[in-house]
């Protein structure tokens, strides 16, 4: 009786680009809900945050642990999320321990940069609030290998090519593409 080693499946890793613009479409809906509770002051809102924090993790957390291991940005394209085990990829959604670990590092990130680009007009310092998130996530560009932000390697998580989704930056290029055409016509 010989053993045979099973190969790994392959899960390939998302490309930089995806992921951020994946992150920027959640941003943007989580911004916008909690901007209607604002009232035009500058300042930080109290209510604003709460509602941001709650919402982010409905959406970040909630509807990825229900969803596949996808969140409304990375459904739009093509991405989910799947734990890590030993410094190899298991084909499970992480538990919701992990999801939370996660996005506990990621969402105070995300509120100061909406508490920034909020505020920008009257404080245009207010921009360094971008900094704790470029640092999270531009581990991700110094990791060839696994392209795991500092929150990824916390939770032992990884965002891998998902064949479920829209694919919307197929269709934006193609649209591009088109347009493009028409234009040199």
């Amino acid at each position: 009786m010989t053993i045979v080693k099973v190969p790994q499946k392959h899960y390939p890793k998302a490309e930089i680009i995806r992921r951020g613009m994946a992150l920027g479409i959640d941003f943007l809906g989580v911004w916008l809900v909690s901007s209607l509770l604002g009232n035009g002051n500058i300042g930080i809102q109290f209510v604003q945050i709460f509602v941001f924090i709650f919402t982010w993790l409905v959406l970040r957390v909630l509807v990825v642990y229900n969803n596949q291991g996808q969140s409304l940005g990375r459904w739009a394209f093509d991405l989910k999320i799947l734990e890590i085990q030993n410094g190899q990829i298991v084909g499970r959604i992480p538990q919701l321990q992990a999801l939370l670990q996660r996005e506990g590092i990621i969402c105070p990130c995300a509120l100061l940069l909406s508490i920034g680009l909020s505020n920008i007009m009257a404080n245009p310092t207010a921009i360094l609030l971008v900094l704790p998130l470029a640092i999270d996530c531009g581990a991700a560009l110094s990791d060839t290998q696994m392209r795991q932000a500092f929150h990824d390697r916390y939770a032992k998580t990884i965002i891998v090519s998902s064949r479920r989704g829209y694919s919307l930056d197929l269709k934006i290029k193609r649209i591009v593409e088109k347009v493009q055409r028409n234009v040199r016509r």
